[in-house]
């Protein structure tokens, strides 16, 4: 069951992960989105969207610091481990509740909004239902290993190693034998997710508009100075700006 957990399930997350977003962009471009669903509702959209988004960026780049950054490092820089421990616990635990704060509003919206309801799919549902059991999970962890005990537990000692273990390909799966049973749940709970991920709506995360830093920039002309242009049977009652003037060839207006 170790070996299952610990070895197994995160190979074959990463592949499903890998494989499923490549197919799923390659076959269904055109589903590759958020299905925004702002149209229909957007006051509770724009308080519980913002949260969730800002508290899952924090959650990520603690993550990221906490399992990939070695012990040796942070001591070698001069940070002592209490004063390690101590800001990850307190920056974790209020980015657990902006996150959790966020996701209950975005859940509640769904529900309750007739509109937003009726468009969600059983695959929302489910990654809703994931999305949940990992976040709460991970509060659950942060909160009775961290929070509430004196020391607090030292997952850079286990879970850490682990982790950095799987991307040597010297997976070690007897490190996470003794780990809480918390973050035992978390962990697995996360790789679940990450294997429903190119299923789900969450591909948009992989999408950056880089595009638009380079393309185009849209010229707008305000409605004044087209009534205005209308009314006296002439583009317009300003004067154009160098380098706007509109063009008398025929042959460019089109």
């Amino acid at each position: 069951m170790d070996v299952m957990l610990w070895v197994v399930l995160p190979y074959v997350t990463f592949a499903v992960l890998v494989v499923g977003s490549v197919w799923r962009y390659r076959y269904d471009k055109f589903g590759w989105t958020t299905r925004s669903s702002q149209l229909y509702e957007s006051r509770l959209l724009r308080l519980g969207s913002p949260l969730f988004h800002l508290g899952l960026l924090v959650v990520i780049l603690g993550h990221v610091a906490g399992l990939a950054i070695p012990e040796t490092w942070t001591a070698a820089v001069g940070i002592p481990e209490g004063v390690y421990h101590l800001v990850a616990a307190l920056a974790g635990a209020a980015a657990s509740a902006v996150l959790v704060l966020g996701l209950l509003i975005l859940i509640y919206r769904r529900r309750v909004t007739s509109a937003v309801f009726l468009a969600t799919t059983v695959m929302d549902k489910v990654m809703y239902a994931m999305l949940g059991l990992s976040v709460l999970s991970g509060a659950w962890a942060t909160a009775t290993t961290q929070l509430l005990t004196a020391h607090g537990y030292d997952y850079r000692q286990t879970i850490s190693p682990w982790f950095r273990s799987l991307w040597y390909l010297q997976p070690q799966p007897e490190l996470m034998v003794g780990v809480p049973v918390a973050f035992q749940v978390h962990v697995v709970a996360a790789f679940l997710l990450f294997a429903l991920w190119p299923f789900t709506r969450l591909v948009h995360a992989f999408s950056a508009p880089v595009g638009y830093l380079f393309r185009p920039y849209v010229v707008y002309r305000s409605r004044d100075d087209a009534r205005s242009g209308a009314a006296s049977g002439g583009s317009g009652s300003h004067r154009p700006r160098p380098g706007w003037e509109p063009s008398t060839d025929p042959r460019k207006r089109s």
